[in-house]
């Protein structure tokens, strides 16, 4: 890891400060904890307070923080921004206590991809330093607002960052969904489940099962079949002031909802899940202002050998 910001030093004391953050970290690897060590004195140092989830707290130097809280709707209540160590996982479950409380997330990936972190491991202390010197962005991005019901009766109401899909929940079956866009159908057909993302969520699973990339600045849905056996299951980009209903086959077998990979609820036959532009979005920090395409080479390692740049004049 680079240290091109902040000053060395072992020490969690530091100077008193009204500055607090939310620290989340993937405690489950041994590394990630002696990081989040580093961290918290780097922050402690600049008088910056942390407080700490209470089920990762046994994992961390108490020494270090100055809270400990329940990882619930107001975890994050009062923070300056979390503050998070991971990979995607983590960020967006850091994402669940940030956007009840309105407080923006940055994510630091320690794990594989981390396309939705702002920085990867080498450039951590650079991170530390620009949020001591409150030195980045803040940009919003689009979620869903989920809602499953059945016979008017709901099921479940939740979000989403990156999508929300409904799947089959048996391997060996077939899923009949009719797919409905501003309450008209569009399609009906058999399937492993059909996904609807937002631009966020467009390099996430929705791009695994045959979705296009869209850039982050773009408003809109996508809807992405997961092998559909159908002459027409493209997937569709729609507008984000659209509605995307599901309808799970009344006569079939039973399905799953996921947002995001984290909250799931059981769908019985002839159940409904509608979703549309999210209501309330999240705020992620942003360190440097570098084009969307830039980041798609970085992290998916996409050739551009032979590019000679734009004309001249």
């Amino acid at each position: 890891m680079s240290d091109s910001s902040v000053s060395g030093g072992s020490g969690c004391g530091g100077s008193v400060s009204s500055r607090e953050i939310l620290l989340v970290v993937h405690t489950g690897r041994r590394s990630n904890v002696r990081v989040a060590q580093e961290v918290a004195a780097r922050f402690a140092e600049a008088g910056v307070k942390l407080r700490v989830l209470e089920d990762e707290a046994p994992d961390l130097d108490p020494s270090c923080y100055a809270q400990v809280v329940p990882a619930d709707d107001k975890a994050a209540e009062g923070a300056e921004l979390v503050f998070v160590l991971g990979g995607d996982g983590t960020l967006l479950r850091a994402a669940e206590l940030a956007r009840a409380a309105g407080v923006p997330v940055l994510g630091v990936n320690l794990g594989r991809v981390g396309f939705l972190a702002e920085a990867d491991s080498d450039a951590l202390f650079e991170a530390i330093g620009h949020v001591i010197q409150r030195d980045y962005d803040v940009e919003e991005r689009m979620t869903l607002d989920i809602i499953a019901v059945l016979d008017g009766e709901v099921l479940e109401s939740t979000w989403a960052l990156n999508e929300a899909s409904v799947e089959k929940s048996m391997r060996e079956r077939i899923l009949d969904v009719v797919v409905e866009v501003d309450g008209r159908p569009v399609s009906a057909f058999g399937c492993d489940g059909v996904l609807v993302a937002t631009p966020t969520g467009s390099t996430a699973y929705a791009f695994s099962a045959g979705g296009p990339v869209v850039w982050p600045d773009v408003q809109a849905l996508l809807v992405v079949p997961s092998n559909a056996h159908a002459l027409f299951s493209r997937p569709l980009v729609v507008s984000p002031a659209s509605v995307v209903a599901l309808e799970v086959d009344a006569g079939g077998h039973p399905a799953v909802l996921c947002a995001d990979g984290r909250r799931t609820v059981e769908l019985p036959p002839g159940a409904r899940v509608e979703v549309a532009g999210g209501s309330t979005p999240l705020r992620l920090v942003r360190l440097r202002q570098g084009p969307f395409a830039d980041r798609l080479v970085e992290k998916f390692s996409l050739p551009v050998q032979g590019w000679r740049g734009p004309a001249a004049g």
